[in-house]
């Protein structure tokens, strides 16, 4: 006995106007299909099926890291449809399959794991997820009979007295899986769009006298998104639900409005966000931390009392105490140490830097390590690339890198020594020595006056 997912991602999305797989649009940073996904795992799905259509190759490419398998419909022939060509992954599987739409992200894990608890505690042969709205109009109504789903109920089909039933069907399903398989077997397109359609599997198994369940949630949770207008309702209800969460586990926001925070990303206590801020992807960030506005910081992690203000931070590490900004960006794969100083128009990409650190201004660091304690001086640039391979400068502890310098790679500032400011080091600077390479300053008496008299001034 297991529990089994089957995520369906095979719709085109017409109405999205995108070449993008209507899944793979993200809100609040990921994939609507990873949210469900990520969704079906915490839940305690152990296998996720997806079934993938037309953009097949989209999906699987961006889905692929969640260790998922994939059925293939081929054909657009009905939410049944799809299920049956999920038939391999089902096969000699017992015990329950949730059924969910890879375009609904907002069902929260919750509510999946109270489908699951109704679910078993009443003994279904399928369960719905379900909601209670003021207007339903266009929506399948679900008719019970005490607290037993007796059958869903397209709009066009419905009575006038059936038409002020509230409860609507989401289209999101645990079924038990030997059930389905059976019922599958007797699932017909006798209709006016020749399709299968999943709604008639209950009324096969209502036929046969199996239990039907069903889940009451907010309509938000089972909102779908088919076009850009919704796209940006579903980022605003996510967006409102995440920051509220993280507000409650004891982080300010000045502006909740503007500040856009990722599904995935972990904020410490205490920690301030200033309007403005974009915190995406795998970020994790510690307690005490200052963002002031207009910042943008993805898969980084930044340990406690960090500060920054209108930088970007990518895929890098910022340890404690350290000011980041304004106006510097930190590229991937670079590790900042503690109480480091990395100021205005400074521009980090994979390099170390080791603690007490200070990069004031105006400075590019590539493909270096630098030690702790060192003053790079304003203007600074590490030349690491000679136009077809890169190579490292290593700056070694308590260095004085001088004003303008160039630190042409590969090249080797040893411990505590010093560059003259405007030189272009270009050989090793030994411990405690003064690297000097710059030309010698000629001046030139009456320059001015000659070239005024030739008519060249």
């Amino acid at each position: 006995m297991g529990n089994y997912a089957l995520i369906l991602a095979a719709g085109e999305g017409k109405r999205m106007k995108s070449a993008t797989s209507k899944v793979l649009h993200k809100v609040c940073g990921k994939e609507m299909v990873n949210h469900v996904i990520d969704i079906m795992r915490k839940a305690g799905f152990q296998e996720v099926n997806v079934i993938v259509g037309r953009s097949k190759e989209q999906v699987m490419d961006k889905t692929a890291s969640r260790g998922v398998s994939y059925s293939v419909q081929e054909e657009q022939l009905g939410t049944g449809h799809a299920v049956l060509c999920a038939k391999e992954f089902l096969s000699g599987k017992e015990g329950t399959v949730a059924i969910f739409t890879g375009d609904a992200p907002l069902v929260r894990e919750e509510t999946v794991r109270e489908m699951m608890d109704s679910h078993e505690r009443g003994g279904y042969s399928a369960t719905l997820l379900t909601s209670v709205i003021e207007d339903p109009t266009g929506y399948g109504r679900v008719q019970r009979v005490g607290d037993d789903v007796h059958r869903i109920i397209e709009h066009k089909d419905c009575t006038e007295e059936e038409r002020k039933l509230q409860e609507i069907n989401a289209g999101m399903y645990l079924f038990d899986v030997q059930a389905l398989l059976s019922a599958l077997a007797k699932l017909k397109n006798d209709n006016a769009q020749g399709e299968y359609y999943l709604t008639d599997v209950i009324e096969i198994m209502k036929m046969e006298n199996l239990k039907v369940g069903a889940t009451i949630t907010e309509f938000d949770e089972t909102r779908g998104v088919n076009s850009r207008a919704q796209l940006a309702e579903a980022e605003a209800i996510l967006r409102k639900r995440i920051n509220h969460f993280h507000m409650d586990n004891g982080v300010t926001f000045i502006d909740p409005m503007s500040t856009y925070i990722g599904a995935d990303v972990l904020i410490g206590e205490d920690t301030i966000i200033y309007p403005n801020n974009t915190i995406e992807g795998k970020t994790v960030i510690g307690k005490n931390v200052v963002l002031h506005p207009n910042n943008r910081i993805e898969d980084a992690i930044l340990h406690d009392e960090v500060t920054v203000a209108s930088s970007v931070i990518l895929s890098s590490t910022v340890g404690r105490k350290t000011t980041v900004g304004p106006f510097a960006y930190i590229r991937p794969d670079s590790i900042i140490g503690e109480k480091v100083k990395v100021g205005d128009f400074v521009e980090i990409k994979k390099s170390t830097i080791g603690n007490g650190t200070k990069i004031s201004h105006l400075t590019y660091i590539g493909d270096a390590e630098v030690g702790e304690g060192v003053n790079f001086g304003c203007g600074t640039v590490v030349v690491n690339y000679d136009g077809k391979s890169k190579f490292k400068t290593v700056v070694k502890d308590h260095a004085f890198i001088g004003c303008n310098t160039n630190l042409v790679s590969p090249v080797t500032v040893h411990e505590g020594a010093f560059t003259a400011a405007g030189s272009t080091i270009t050989e090793d600077v030994p411990s405690e020595g003064l690297g000097i390479a710059r030309a010698k300053q000629v001046n030139k008496e009456g320059w001015v006056k000659k070239r005024k008299e030739s008519g060249k001034y």
